[in-house]
């Protein structure tokens, strides 16, 4: 369910004094714990520490992230892969395949 158009979307406010005091293109990262705050357009080209219940995940604020939540981009769920002996073979096989293919691009590069 999203915020009533009357009201605006949630922007924290602590977080714009943040980026009200810093320049454009400026290398600091502002380190939030707001994950639910909506991207503004004053926010584009800042990069922002987003917290994701361990540490902070840095995230380079762009023209297309205008509009979503900064919570989106700091992913608080580690995927760990399915499968086991099996799949670990079948990655293995793929790596030496592409292996053997670069050894065969980089012999034909050299004639």
């Amino acid at each position: 369910m999203s915020r009533s158009s009357k009201k605006g979307p949630y922007v924290d406010e602590k977080l714009m004094t943040k980026v009200s005091k810093l320049k454009a293109g400026d290398p600091a990262v502002i380190k939030t714990w707001a994950r639910g705050s909506t991207i503004a357009p004053e926010m584009v080209g800042f990069t922002f520490g987003v917290h994701n219940g361990k540490n902070f995940i840095e995230v380079q604020v762009k023209e297309e992230m205008v509009g979503h939540k900064l919570g989106e981009f700091s992913l608080t769920r580690k995927f760990v892969k399915h499968g086991g002996k099996m799949q670990r073979e079948l990655e293995a096989s793929q790596k030496a395949s592409e292996i053997a293919k670069a050894q065969a691009s980089s012999t034909e590069a050299k004639k």
